[in-house]
């Protein structure tokens, strides 16, 4: 098994960009030189089979709506350069949809929408938010809403590296890695990388967040708005920061949610710092553990709690469980598994930190243990055919890799993974390794940002870990503009909790600046049973191990 050490779905995880190194013109410019005014090549949407849709989990009783939001959205393509420095030279095309305003007569613009990443497709991303948020739906009475694959994406021109190996975050299979084993995972990435980033370097090249942000500029020509309003989660924010430095007299509306930090071309800073988030945010389980000994036995106090479940890593370290009816060894990265989990899953987390301590090593594993991983019967079954590719590997792995100004060496990495240990006892052995672009043979291409005046609102989610709460202010103070303050640990649930999805129709129906709060998404309430808000974008904590078994609560 080969082994990757790269980004989740920020992975989710996102550089930030302004001035691009040798582009030849001015990161601030509103167009490249000489460009050739786009226009939209429209053209039949494509049509999608009932097993398609169930493939992209949209429930049989809201097909009809779907269909419905489907027939009355236009499809389209834009031709825009390649290397926009040569504007006249190569052209790619980008994919985008159009969900017209309903009210024509009183219709405040175009909206365009970009989930994240980097990778995501955002082609459906108009239909699905309304299909999934009645609130949201209300932006579609006045805003035509644009949807948009990126270059390298979805229906976008895009390339495909083979890649093997697990995404997401990995955990070690028993306990923390030795030096031997994390030089022979890196050779593996390096080799990897080096093959991938060779295999078309014209194009991968070309993938980066500013050649998205002048790409979607382009749309907005191309649709004659004399400005563009935004929408963006996760790396979509990235985009909207680096769209609003370079054309800011183009910029109407923005609203960007759970915002990367301006400094995330940093990788080593950018998973250093999600690391010990996730360290900081186990004293709030530690608490909420404490306040149910009677239940669960691990401390009466947040710090007998932390003792205890420190002590458990380590013995698992030591000593990993190895069940008579699992297949894999569970050390002291399970723990950390388990501690890193949200306030949605605390209570399934710590029924099996409660079973651990009484569990035999070499016996029959608890059943709530055995209920969280999942261990492969096979390769995932093909989707079926005309499904839309909701993401794109090689097109993240790159504007990834291409913006990333941290050391690719071996040594530093063994050093960040040794220190983040370090601090991060209890969640450390699965936060310390981060994604590397060991072996990308692509330069880096550097940016900056840059402040300006026009409308510019965020929303930071209070405890989550991908892209934490001080990242928006961060941002805030590079760029400008407001912060409403989400108080759940969701990674980009604004749209699917109709009290906070009504601050950002509120926004782009008025454009008054939102310096508030909302309470986000909520766990089951133990008492009623019934959760507080749509699960649409319920976080759920999971990891896969070093062998590809996903382990899911």
């Amino acid at each position: 098994m080969r082994h990757r050490m790269r980004a989740a779905a920020l992975a989710a995880v996102s550089g930030i960009c302004l001035s691009i190194t040798n582009t030849g013109w001015a990161a601030g410019a509103d167009t490249p030189p000489a460009a050739v005014s786009p226009t939209v090549s429209w053209q039949s949407c494509p049509s999608y089979s009932d097993e398609v849709l169930e493939y992209l989990r949209i429930r049989p009783e809201d097909r009809t709506t779907f269909r419905d939001l489907w027939a009355r959205t236009e499809c389209g393509t834009v031709r825009v350069p390649l290397d926009y420095r040569k504007p006249q030279g190569e052209q790619i095309t980008v994919a985008l949809t159009r969900l017209k305003a309903k009210d024509r007569t009183h219709r405040l613009g175009s909206l365009s929408m970009n989930p994240g990443g980097p990778g995501g497709s955002g082609y459906l991303m108009p239909t699905m938010l309304v299909l999934q948020s009645p609130t949201v739906a209300q932006l579609n009475d006045r805003y035509d809403l644009i949807g948009f694959d990126p270059r390298g994406v979805g229906y976008s021109t895009s390339f495909d590296c083979p890649r093997t190996g697990p995404g997401g975050p990995m955990m070690p299979e028993t306990q923390q890695l030795t030096k031997e084993q994390l030089k022979t995972m890196y050779d593996d990435q390096a080799k990897e990388n080096a093959a991938c980033s060779s295999a078309n370097p014209r194009f991968l090249a070309q993938l980066t967040t500013a050649n998205a942000a002048r790409d979607l500029d382009g749309i907005r020509r191309a649709l004659h708005e004399k400005t563009m309003n935004f929408f963006g989660a996760s790396w979509g924010t990235q985009l909207g920061a680096v769209y609003r430095s370079m054309f800011p007299k183009t910029i109407g509306r923005m609203w960007l949610d759970s915002v990367v930090s301006p400094r995330a071309y940093d990788l080593a800073y950018r998973f250093d710092y999600s690391a010990r988030t996730t360290e900081q945010l186990f004293a709030l389980y530690a608490d909420w553990l404490a306040a149910r000994d009677s239940t669960y036995g691990l401390g009466d106090s947040a710090a007998e709690v932390r003792a205890t479940v420190l002590a458990m890593r380590q013995a698992a370290d030591a000593h990993p469980w190895q069940f008579s009816d699992l297949p894999l060894p569970l050390g002291g990265g399970f723990i950390a598994f388990l501690a890193s989990a949200t306030n949605f899953d605390w209570s399934r987390a710590a029924e099996i930190l409660h079973a651990l301590t009484t569990a035999t090593n070499g016996g029959p594993a608890p059943q709530v243990v055995k209920d969280v991983i999942g261990i492969p019967d096979g390769p995932p079954p093909e989707p079926p055919a005309g499904t839309p590719a909701g993401f794109n590997d090689t097109a993240g792995h790159a504007y990834l890799c291409n913006e990333d100004t941290s050391a690719r060496e071996f040594e530093p990495l063994w050093q960040e993974y040794q220190r983040n240990l370090r601090r991060n006892p209890i969640t450390g052995e699965i936060t310390a390794l981060r994604p590397t672009c060991a072996g990308w043979t692509l330069p880096v291409q550097r940016f900056q940002l840059r402040r300006s005046t026009g409308s510019l609102q965020m929303s930071g989610h209070k405890y989550e870990t991908s892209t934490p709460y001080r990242w928006a202010r961060q941002m805030q103070d590079a760029i400008g503009g407001n912060v409403l303050t989400v108080e759940d640990f969701a990674h980009g649930s604004l749209p699917f909790v109709p009290e906070c999805a009504a601050h950002l129709v509120a926004y782009f129906d008025t454009g008054n600046p939102d310096n508030g709060t909302c309470q986000g998404m909520q766990p089951r309430d133990e008492a009623s049973g019934n959760r507080t808000a749509s699960s649409a974008a319920r976080p759920t904590t999971s990891v896969t191990t070093s062998s590809g078994i996903r382990l899911e609560l």
